[in-house]
């Protein structure tokens, strides 16, 4: 009986040992940062991964996250600096770079976001509004992205939270002023299609009458020359002629006669005097 009753003492006494060593210790990832609270005040931090101690049912360990963290805020409507309304969709990249500071004044994760939105938003639409809205969809953004990363980061340095970067997802115009200036543009787009056609059409124009110019002036100098030709030919066949009457004139006179002749009986009758020079040549022939 004896032996029994100091079993179950040293099994009890190995459970409350085991008891007090497991709920004395607490182990913290690489990627997290623990608070160990006793009765809500802060007696320790612990940034370093590992195995760590804290006193059993006393102490309670909050964890957070050691890395970085994004948190996606929702859409906006700002007004540029030439009023024209624009939906500012932003994100945030955060992490928490003081845990005893973040724990002091934010408790939670959620109430950081909360605060992380109305900070970064006020900082976003207070530069926006400094800009126009050419140059918020310019170059120009990264300059206005970077002094909103600067200011909200400086705003929430005291709740231990780092903002490391502020970025823009999309910028759009409200549906209405986007069917507006939708139409605008198509109305802009269909004025230089029609002055580019007008140009064009001036060119073509243009091309056309320098081709007509070319064609007359090539076409006058061919006449001209045509004309040349065929005076030098006709002189050379009257010097033809010339040299034949002047050697043969009675061939000449034949040829002649037979050109009448070639005309004359196209109309299928020819009526003679008896006397004609023509019929001489056939009682000749006779």
């Amino acid at each position: 009986m004896k032996k029994t009753t100091k079993l179950v003492i040293s099994s009890i006494i190995i459970i409350i040992v085991i008891l007090f060593i497991t709920t004395s210790l607490f182990i913290v990832n690489q990627e997290q940062q623990a608070v160990v609270l006793r009765f809500g005040q802060i007696k320790k931090v612990v940034t370093e991964p590992g195995i760590s101690f804290k006193t059993p049912f006393i102490d309670n360990v909050v964890k957070f996250e050691k890395r970085i963290m994004l948190y996606d805020i929702e859409p906006e409507r700002i007004i540029t600096a030439d009023k024209k309304t624009v939906i500012v969709d932003t994100y945030t990249i955060w992490r928490i770079n003081d845990p005893k500071t973040f724990m002091e004044s934010m408790r939670s994760v959620q109430l950081a976001l909360t605060r992380i939105d109305d900070v970064v938003y006020s900082n976003v639409r207070d530069l926006v509004a400094k800009y126009t809205l050419d140059e918020v969809l310019s170059k120009k953004r990264e300059e206005m992205l970077t002094e909103i990363t600067k200011r909200s980061s400086e705003n929430l340095k005291q709740f231990g939270i780092e903002i490391v970067d502020v970025r823009v997802k999309r910028t759009d115009l409200p549906p209405d002023i986007s069917k507006s200036v939708y139409n605008r543009m198509m109305a802009e787009r269909y004025s230089i299609a029609a002055q580019i056609r007008a140009e064009g059409q001036r060119e073509a124009e243009i091309i056309k009458a320098e081709a007509d110019k070319k064609v007359k002036i090539i076409t006058s100098e061919a006449q001209k020359n045509a004309e040349i030709i065929r005076g030098t030919a006709d002189a050379s066949v009257i010097s033809i002629y010339a040299d034949s009457y002047g050697k043969s004139p009675e061939f000449f006179e034949l040829r002649r006669i037979a050109d009448i002749y070639k005309q004359s009986f196209k109309g299928g009758m020819m009526i003679l005097s008896p006397d004609s020079p023509i019929l001489k040549y056939l009682y000749e022939g006779k």
